[in-house]
């Protein structure tokens, strides 16, 4: 799957917030066999195997906010992205590659007071992919 959090003809700032918010993206490029929930913000593994996620994030430095990303298994915070400026456009991005069961849950949370930015330029992103089955 692959998605970012605004279709292209919309222009939007998230954050900040006073805890880890999950993030959800709604300008769904793609997504095999339906397993990314552009409602909840969710990918869960179909079959058990090796995945490889990344999430990029985009916002434009106000001195006071960064702008960064956990990668979350389940309930575990695992990576995180970040970039913070005084001014200017800013990105991050991350991957890694997971282990995961049948029904386990990958999720990207905004990490607490730090904003990102999407529009038709697709700054914001998160994709995944079984790399095989095990």
């Amino acid at each position: 799957f692959s998605a970012s959090l605004v279709p292209k003809d919309q222009r939007a700032t998230t954050g900040p917030f006073p805890s880890l918010t999950t993030l959800i993206y709604k300008h769904v490029v793609t997504n095999i066999g339906n397993v990314y929930n552009s409602n909840t913000g969710v990918f869960t593994a179909p079959v058990k195997g090796a995945y490889n996620f990344e999430w990029w994030v985009g916002a434009f430095g106000d001195n006071s906010h960064g702008s960064g990303a956990w990668l979350v298994k389940n309930s575990d915070l695992l990576f995180m992205n970040f970039e913070q400026q005084a001014d200017g456009f800013m990105s991050s991005s991350k991957g890694m590659t997971l282990l995961l069961d049948v029904g386990d849950v990958v999720f990207i949370r905004l990490q607490t007071n730090t904003v990102v930015f999407d529009d038709g330029g697709h700054h914001t992103t998160f994709s995944g992919f079984l790399l095989f089955p095990m």
